[in-house]
């Protein structure tokens, strides 16, 4: 696909205003479309969607679906105005703090609000209202596997799939169908709060299309092991006969570090290439039945993977292997059409990444904190920017633009300056010109670089686990001085 001159702003889901917690898919979320529509914006990115585990850091890198939406994203207002809620019901609202979702504490209040709305509608709901939740079930396979996986991790205190008893860790028939029929309560409050969320998103998806706003979401390439995932497709995967990973997925050292050891199994790529992809292509008709573009993450695990035997204790003990490459983006092409993506290339500067990428029109991403501001023609800075790329001032796994500013050295910091031509006292809003200035075919600022925070608005610091995705932003800061601003440079700049 081919994309046009435009830009857009990064925010995910959890970071919206909301009096719940949490940001969640009503008002806030529509008050921040609105702000996008007067900044002049084209799109809105986020990080992916799925339901995420208290036990990995609430990272939505890390969900129990490829497939499914995290409940806590509901909106108990809508849940409210249909009736499977009361307002007594919702008193008192716990005092949540405006700039930062405490997982725990917004869990222990919406989750057995959602169960009470759950039961609500099951003793009260229409005819076609159940209808509705059958056809949802009936449209997308995904959802039985997801509610059964969900009440199996119940039943068992939580523990991962490969540890259950084997009838239930190799999804036996006869266990599987008598255990969905003591377990129908719990089954259904998972169907139907998924019911909800598609509705729901569809209704912001239609909300955002009015005012002309795409979405943009985004697909890690790898699936966490306790997922329903890997329960539902073990043989997608390279796991052993007691269903554990033979390889797990990582990076190799570099220099200055030790390389990284995800623990993620690896895809049997052979065994996807004989079906046609198949649960690849399920997986993107979902994402994009929900989004208009994707960023596919690790975006080199398509060409080549590093697999780290599965009893290494370092990444160096890895090696490369062949990924799917160009068969698994012609079999996309074939079966979805010319699907927009942009390509997360950060990290792999490889002339045969790059010839993957071009063959399918794919930009790539460009970050001016990984730039050396003192060396010219170095890549990541926006005056070097070529056509086909993605820009952005920071992103989800970086610090904010300001925090990163601040802790530059004395020359780099006076090589930054030099570079685009300022003196630092708005340092925030220089580097979203010169993104906003550079030959990329999109450009993205997430939203603490438009507010110029420093780095307690981190997002994300890669390799740990406490203390991330916490980060929101309240309704005040979709002020309309900013969206003017903003629209200005937009205009400007011809995006």
């Amino acid at each position: 696909m081919q994309f046009d001159r435009a830009s857009g702003v990064f925010l995910h889901i959890s970071s919206l205003p909301s009096q719940y917690g949490i940001g969640d898919l009503g008002d806030g979320a529509r008050l921040f479309l609105d702000f996008l529509a007067s900044a002049e914006q084209q799109y809105w990115q986020f990080c992916p969607l799925g339901p995420t585990s208290a036990g990995l850091g609430n990272s939505p890198y890390q969900s129990y679906s490829a497939f499914a939406g995290n409940p806590l994203f509901i909106d108990l207002e809508q849940l409210k105005a249909d009736g499977w809620l009361s307002e007594s019901d919702c008193e008192p609202v716990p005092p949540f703090d405006d700039h930062a979702v405490a997982y725990d504490a917004v869990t222990e209040y919406k989750e057995p609000l959602l169960r009470t709305a759950v039961a609500e509608f099951e003793e009260t709901a229409t005819a076609d209202e159940q209808r509705a939740v059958d056809a949802f079930v009936a449209e997308h396979s995904w959802v039985t596997e997801y509610a059964t996986y969900m009440a199996l991790k119940n039943r068992f205190d939580e523990q991962p799939w490969p540890s259950w008893p084997d009838q239930f860790r190799n999804r036996e028939p006869a266990a599987i169908e008598t255990f969905q029929t003591e377990a129908k309560e719990t089954i259904r409050y998972h169907i139907v709060t998924q019911y909800w969320f598609d509705t729901q998103w569809q209704s912001l998806r239609d909300a955002a299309a009015d005012r002309g706003i795409s979405l943009v979401g985004d697909l890690p390439i790898y699936v966490g092991l306790d997922s329903a995932d890997v329960w539902a497709n073990p043989d997608a995967f390279q796991l052993n006969d007691k269903n554990e990973p033979t390889a797990v997925a990582g990076v190799p050292p570099n220099p200055g570090d030790d390389g990284q050891r995800w623990g993620n199994p690896l895809y049997d790529w052979d065994a996807l290439r004989e079906d046609g992809y198949g649960w690849w292509i399920d997986r993107l008709e979902r994402l994009f039945s929900l989004v208009d573009v994707t960023r596919l993450d690790h975006f080199q695990g398509f060409l080549q993977y590093w697999a780290i035997p599965a009893d290494a204790d370092s990444p160096a003990a890895g090696a490369w292997r062949d990924g799917p490459q160009d068969a698994f983006f012609e079999s996309i092409d074939e079966e979805l059409g010319s699907v927009p993506f942009i390509a997360e290339d950060l990290g792999f500067p490889d002339e045969e990444l790059y010839a993957l990428m071009d063959r399918f029109n794919l930009p790539g991403m460009r970050v001016p904190i990984y730039s050396d501001w003192c060396q010219e023609g170095s890549t990541h800075q926006p005056i070097e920017y070529p056509h086909n790329v993605v820009g952005y001032t920071s992103t989800h796994d970086t610090d904010t633009f300001v925090g990163y500013y601040d802790d530059l050295d004395d020359r780099q910091r006076g090589c930054l300056h030099y570079n685009l031509g300022v003196d630092g006292s708005e340092i925030s809003w220089s580097i979203i010109k010169a993104v906003w200035e550079s030959d990329a075919v999109l450009a993205f600022t997430p939203m603490w670089d438009l507010l110029g925070l420093d780095s307690h608005a981190r997002y994300n610091t890669p390799g740990t686990l406490d203390g991330n995705w916490q980060w929101r932003c309240t309704a005040e800061g979709f002020a309309e001085e900013i969206a003017a601003r903003l629209a200005d440079l937009t205009d400007r700049y011809n995006r």
